[in-house]
């Protein structure tokens, strides 16, 4: 059955089927792995003017798409570079924490002009944009089996994704408030998640395993939900101190 399967597929793709596997494999990553990158555009863009979100979206995906092309060009130098997911693992628990607590520094403030809140909004984007292309990169690389022409496809395919994928958040968030610490406590699971993937101590992560009687897989898991978990508990802490504060 696998081979008549496999026979009608050629039959029918002809000389790109070798190309078909490796096409569905990328889009199945970018379907999985934008929605972190248009999670973080609509959290950072929901305090902006409503004329400003538009251009928030556009330059936040645009910021995402030139961070994987250059990701893509030096992904083997990248994977070198020691403790570089443990780092950006932490930096994203406070960009997470920092997007929950929603208004900026500065926020209501008349001396603070749209246009700084718009680059406020992007250098944070660009931030956790920068921490998290990594793995995205990293997946279309090894689905496209070094191919440019299909990393390049990877890298494409993602731009309408992350666009419209930030729009349709961003149209929840202002339903729904909720969605808010639903984006907040999902880059915390990232963050968890980074932080026990990095190779460096690969040896430890698999110790504290092996102690707790957990496989490698429900341990990895386990990081990831005490990332959320870290979120929530700090994030809604530093959110209750500032309403507190601003109440008085």
């Amino acid at each position: 059955m696998g081979f008549e399967l496999t026979a009608f597929m050629e039959s029918f793709f002809g000389s790109y089927w070798p190309y078909v596997i490796p096409i569905l494999q990328i889009i199945w990553i970018d379907l999985l792995l934008s929605g972190d990158n248009a999670v973080v555009i609509a959290l950072a863009c929901r305090n902006l003017p409503p004329q400003q979100r538009k251009w928030g979206i556009l330059l936040g995906a645009a910021v995402a798409i030139i961070l994987r092309i250059i990701f893509a060009g030096m992904i083997t130098t990248l994977l070198a570079i020691p403790y570089l997911k443990l780092i950006g693992g932490v930096l994203l628990l406070w960009i997470a924490v920092k997007l929950l607590l929603g208004e900026e520094e500065g926020e209501g403030d008349p001396s603070v002009s749209s246009p700084d809140k718009l680059w406020r909004a992007i250098s944070t984007i660009a931030m956790a944009d920068l921490l998290m292309s990594l793995d995205n990169v990293i997946a279309v690389a090894a689905a496209a089996k070094g191919s440019v022409g299909l990393i390049a496809f990877g890298i494409v395919l993602t731009i309408p994704l992350i666009i419209y994928g930030s729009t349709l958040i961003l149209g929840l968030i202002s339903r729904y408030p909720i969605f808010i610490w639903i984006g907040a406590l999902l880059l915390g699971w990232i963050s968890g998640e980074l932080i026990t993937h990095e190779k460096a101590i690969g040896q430890q992560v698999a110790d504290m395993a092996a102690y707790l009687g957990m496989s490698i897989d429900m341990f990895y898991r386990l990081a990831a939900a005490l990332g959320a978990l870290f979120v929530f508990v700090v994030g809604g802490y530093l959110r209750r101190r500032r309403q507190a504060a601003h109440a008085t």
